[in-house]
């Protein structure tokens, strides 16, 4: 511990932390500004009416497009890393993923109606996958085991997520109520393209570990997994084609994906022959803990579905006879991260290793989470437009406290448990639960409206309170399980 804490000091820092940070930072600060971006304005998109410039696409879904799409980018983490530990590196797929990325916001912004949705979220949603798996991963790199800045570089670079998220939705919004939704995508395509120009320049100083394959893929088997990525392609254009995958079942299909990527994953990983029992102990530990997220993040996500459909619908967005845009509430919760995760990091920096553990943290955020929902229950059933903008500024608050009590712990905790031979793919098992709750987001969509806030809201925050108390009941067990990871 005294040789990693000299080595802090000596090196040369980026606000204390390891200095290639900065280039990682950048990077995920772009995507996510065009990510978010797009985002703020897409569901929208989907259920205006011809006459506002959008699709005029049923309500329910729009929602499920949305959730599946959201779903569908966690679930590309899964790729992503594959491809990453078996064929590319972590440097070298964060490269081309981010290329995949821009393709896809240009054919959003340049594509007419339904093709451009199709083809510019597919590719979106794959290339972001990758992003995201393989940032995540080379931060840990940044690391030696017990180092006790991760859980507070993890917070800083979770700070360069949210400056993007708060930008992104502005931008584009204001940009698709005076030119049109098309700008607003063309915007994001930009965004992207700075990140891209950005990396590439500063991606020569990720070494070592970013750039190992930890566990190759013969040669020999590589014409299979083209054959089969070809043939997963077609099977998905037949069945759309063929209006056996409509719209409204799409969040169905990504949820169900999500389960059997997650069981499979998890057994693949506790039967491998290379990893020891206490890898395997630690990857037990991270079940509970997964499943707390899961159920966190479909709630929280419905940012992009039911609060979007409550600001659209129920809100009162008039301040001093302006209205607000829509896509602006998108970035209110990215201005509480901004303003809260330097004191998070912080906090954690000064509490050490008397700072709560990673099973405490992730029961804390679930129940936060569901507090947040409950809050909604004093403004149900006031009738459209009616919605004091300051109390949703309120509930959005409480999200993010959640949220920093959850999403930078859990990026930091899927580097700190994963066996060797696993190390991205670890941190695509986090994502995997935020690609279930997120298509459970727009699934849990259907059931809301208007007259049934009051029951929605309820019962969905009673149940996320009812999962933090079991998991911090769970604790004491698991901390021995993660044998000496905090």
């Amino acid at each position: 511990m005294t040789d990693v804490a000299d080595a802090a000091r000596t090196e040369k820092t980026f606000f204390g932390q390891p200095r290639v940070l900065a280039n990682l930072f950048g990077v995920e600060m772009w995507e996510r500004f065009s990510f978010y971006g797009m985002q703020g304005i897409l569901l929208i998109y989907l259920y205006y009416s011809a006459a506002q410039g959008g699709l005029g696409i049923d309500q329910t879904a729009a929602t499920s497009i949305v959730g599946a799409y959201g779903g569908l980018v966690y679930l590309s983490t899964i790729l992503g890393a594959w491809l990453a530990d078996r064929m590319l590196g972590a440097e070298r797929t964060l490269f081309y993923s981010a290329i995949l990325v821009m393709i896809g916001h240009l054919a959003l912004s340049l594509l007419p109606g339904l093709l451009g949705v199709g083809v510019g979220l597919v590719l979106i949603a794959l290339g972001s996958g990758g992003v995201k798996a393989t940032a995540t991963s080379l931060v840990g790199t940044l690391y030696a085991p017990g180092d006790v800045r991760r859980d507070a570089g993890f917070s800083l670079f979770y700070l360069g997520i949210n400056l993007g998220a708060l930008v992104g939705p502005i931008l584009t919004g204001l940009l698709q109520t005076s030119l049109g939704f098309h700008y607003g995508f063309g915007l994001a395509a930009v965004g992207m393209a700075i990140g891209l120009a950005q990396y590439s320049i500063g991606r020569k100083h990720l070494t070592g570990k970013a750039r190992e394959v930890p566990s190759p893929l013969p040669a020999s088997r590589w014409p299979l997994v083209a054959g089969t990525a070809v043939a997963a392609g077609a099977l998905i254009a037949v069945l759309a084609f063929t209006g056996v995958l409509t719209a409204d079942r799409l969040a169905n299909v990504v949820v169900v994906l999500s389960v059997i990527a997650t069981i499979f994953y998890f057994v693949i990983i506790l039967r491998s022959r290379r990893i020891t029992v206490l890898e395997r102990r630690r990857v037990l530990a991270f079940i509970p803990m997964f499943i707390a997220s899961a159920a966190f993040w479909s709630l929280y996500q419905q940012q992009f579905t039911v609060v979007t459909i409550y600001s659209d619908e129920q809100l009162n967005r008039h301040i001093f006879g302006w209205e607000m845009p829509v896509p602006f509430v998108q970035s209110i919760n990215p201005v509480f991260i901004i303003l809260l995760s330097g004191a998070f990091a912080a906090l954690w920096t000064k509490l050490g290793t008397r700072q709560p553990s990673s099973p405490i943290k992730f029961a804390l955020g679930t129940a936060v989470m569901g507090v947040a929902f409950l809050l909604f229950l004093p403004m149900a059933g006031d009738g459209p437009g009616t919605a004091p903008l300051l109390g949703l500024i309120g509930i959005l608050f409480v999200f993010t406290i959640a949220e920093l009590l959850l999403s930078p712990v859990g990026l930091s905790l899927s580097t700190k448990l994963a066996p060797e031979a696993f190390r991205t793919q670890m941190v695509a098992l986090f994502f995997l639960s935020i690609a279930l709750g997120t298509a459970m987001s727009g699934v849990l969509a259907r059931y809301y409206s208007p007259t049934a806030e009051a029951v929605y809201f309820g019962v969905l925050g009673v149940v996320a309170i009812a999962l933090g108390l079991v998991l911090a009941l769970m604790a004491p067990f698991l901390r021995r399980l993660m044998g000496g990871v905090t």
